[in-house]
C-alpha cells in the first residue's frame, strides 16, 4: 500500500478565488509545481480533494470541474509534476440543485472522497497527509488516521485562529512548500 499526500485545491494548491468558474481564476501559487514535484519524487501518489458546493448552488457547471482539473493537469505536467487523482464533492446541504442538494459522505469534514482514493489507488490512510487551509480538511484526515497539515494561505490564517485543542494538526506552515518539506522531514 502506497503513501499518499492529499491536497485540498482552493488555497492550499491554488490561490483561493471563491467558486471559480472560468479557467482565468485558476491561479497556481509559485512554489505549487516544485511542490508536487517533490511530493511525486518522495514517491507520494499526490491526490486532490476538493468540495465544490458551487455546483450544488448553481453557481459551477460539473462539467467545468474535470475541465479545471484537466487545466491543472496540463499546467503541473509543463513543470514536471503531476496529481496522481481527483476528487471532488458537488454536495450541499444548502444547494439548489436537486441531485446535490443534502448531506453525503464525501463532503469534506467527512471522509468519503479519501476512503474512495484509498480503494482506488491502494493507499494506507493511516501513513499519508492531508494538507489544507480549512479544518475541515484536517477533520476528513483526522477521520482515518492521516495527518493533517494547515496551510495559511486561502483563509488558513483565519483557520488557524479557530484552533482549541480538539484538533490538533501534525503540523501548521505558511503555505503548500512548507507542509511538502515537513512531509519530507516527518
Amino acid at each position: 500500500m502506497k503513501r499518499a499526500v492529499f491536497l485540498d485545491r482552493d488555497g492550499t494548491l491554488l490561490e483561493e478565488a471563491n467558486y471559480v468558474s472560468e479557467l482565468e481564476r485558476l491561479v497556481f501559487f509559485p512554489f505549487s509545481t516544485d511542490a508536487v514535484r517533490l511530493l511525486n519524487r518522495a514517491g507520494f501518489a499526490v491526490v486532490v480533494v476538493t468540495n465544490q458546493a458551487g455546483i450544488a448552488r448553481g453557481i459551477v457547471e460539473e462539467r467545468f470541474v474535470g475541465t479545471a482539473h484537466a487545466f491543472i493537469t496540463d499546467r503541473l505536467a509543463e513543470g514536471g509534476a503531476r496529481i496522481d487523482a481527483y476528487y471532488y464533492c458537488p454536495h450541499h446541504p444548502q444547494g439548489i440543485v436537486e441531485p446535490y442538494r443534502g448531506a453525503c459522505d464525501c463532503r469534506k469534514p467527512q471522509p468519503g472522497m479519501l476512503k474512495k482514493a484509498a480503494v482506488d489507488l491502494g493507499l494506507d490512510l493511516t501513513q499519508s497527509f492531508v494538507v489544507g487551509d480549512k479544518l475541515h480538511d484536517l477533520e476528513a484526515g483526522a477521520a482515518v488516521g492521516a495527518r493533517g497539515i494547515l496551510v495559511r494561505t486561502g483563509y488558513g490564517r483565519r483557520e488557524e485562529a479557530k484552533l482549541d485543542g480538539a484538533l490538533a494538526p501534525a503540523a501548521v506552515v505558511d503555505n503548500l512548500m512548507g507542509a511538502v518539506s515537513w512531509i519530507l522531514q516527518a
